[in-house]
C-alpha cells in the first residue's frame, strides 16, 4: 500500500503570503549582495534615454524636446519588459547551483519561491524608475495627465513587469542554465525594437506595423503615453494600441494566465 505524505506548512493565503514575504527578503539580499549587477540595471535606461532622446532624436521629424517626451514612456516600458531576462538569469543561477532544489524541501507552498522573487523584482523596478523619471523631467519631458493619471500609468508599469517576470522565471526554470539564460536574455532586446516604444508605427511597413502594434510593449508604451498626457492614442492601429488600457490589461491577465501555472508546475516538478 502507498502512503502519501504532505509537507507541514501554513495554511491558506497567510501562509502563501508569510512564506512569500521571507522569499522576497531572500532575493532583496541576494541584490543587495550584487550592486554592480543593480548599479547596472537602474543605470542603463538613463543612459539609453539620454542617448536615444539626443541622437535619435535629431533625426525624427519630431523636436528634441517633443521625441524625449515620446520616448520616456517608451523606455519605461522597455525597462518592465527587461523582467524576462532578470527573472530568467535568477531562476537560471538558482537551479543551475543547486539552491533550487534546496529551497524546494522546504515545507512551502510551492508558489512561494517564484512568487517572491516576481515581488521583489517589482520592489527593485519601482524603485529604478525613480532616477529615470527624474532625468526624464530634467530633459524635457512632463506629466501632463494629471495625478491619477501617472498613478495609473505607473500601476500599468509595476503590473506588466510582474507579468514579464514571470515569463523569465518559467523560461529560467526550463533552461536550467545560468550560460544559457544569459545568452536567451540578451535576445529579448529586440522585443522593444519591434514595438512603438522608440518611434511610431504609422511609418512602418504593413506587415510590420501589425507585428509591432500587437506586441504587448506596445499596448502599455501607449496606454503610459495616454495617462501621462504625452501622446494622444493613434487612429487607425490594432485593437491593443486602439484601446490601450484595456489592451494592456488583457494583455497582462493573459500572460499571467498562462506562466504563473507554468512557472509554479515547472518549479515543482524539478528535474522530472
Amino acid at each position: 500500500m502507498s502512503t502519501v505524505t504532505t509537507r507541514p506548512g501554513r495554511p491558506g493565503t497567510y501562509g502563501l503570503v508569510y512564506d512569500g514575504s521571507a522569499m522576497l527578503g531572500r532575493q532583496l539580499r541576494r541584490l543587495r549582495n550584487n550592486p554592480g549587477l543593480l548599479v547596472l540595471t537602474q543605470t542603463m535606461p538613463i543612459t539609453m534615454l539620454l542617448f536615444f532622446g539626443y541622437v535619435f532624436g535629431s533625426a525624427l521629424a519630431m523636436p528634441g524636446e517633443e521625441y524625449r517626451s515620446f520616448l520616456v514612456p517608451g523606455l519605461l516600458v522597455a525597462t518592465a519588459a527587461n523582467g524576462i531576462m532578470t527573472g530568467m538569469f535568477q531562476a537560471a543561477q538558482d537551479t543551475h547551483r543547486g539552491v533550487t532544489d534546496r529551497l524546494r524541501t522546504l515545507p512551502v507552498s510551492r508558489a512561494t519561491v517564484p512568487l517572491g522573487q516576481s515581488a521583489a523584482d517589482v520592489l527593485v523596478t519601482a524603485a529604478g524608475t525613480v532616477p529615470l523619471l527624474l532625468v526624464g523631467l530634467a530633459v524635457g519631458w512632463r506629466i501632463e495627465g494629471g495625478a491619477m493619471g501617472a498613478a495609473g500609468a505607473v500601476g500599468l508599469l509595476l503590473l506588466f513587469r510582474f507579468a514579464t517576470t514571470w515569463i523569465g522565471i518559467f523560461l529560467g526554470l526550463l533552461t536550467r542554465n545560468e550560460e544559457a539564460a544569459g545568452q536567451l536574455g540578451g535576445a529579448t532586446f529586440i522585443l522593444p525594437l519591434l514595438s512603438n516604444a522608440y518611434i511610431p508605427t504609422d511609418g512602418l511597413p504593413g506587415w510590420l506595423r501589425t507585428v509591432a502594434e500587437w506586441n504587448p510593449i506596445s499596448a502599455v508604451t501607449t496606454a503610459l503615453r495616454d495617462l501621462f498626457g504625452n501622446a494622444p492614442v493613434p487612429e487607425g492601429a490594432a485593437w491593443p494600441v486602439a484601446h490601450p488600457v484595456a489592451g494592456s490589461l488583457a494583455w497582462c491577465a493573459l500572460l499571467l494566465a498562462v506562466f504563473v501555472p507554468l512557472a509554479v508546475r515547472r518549479y515543482a516538478r524539478g528535474e522530472r
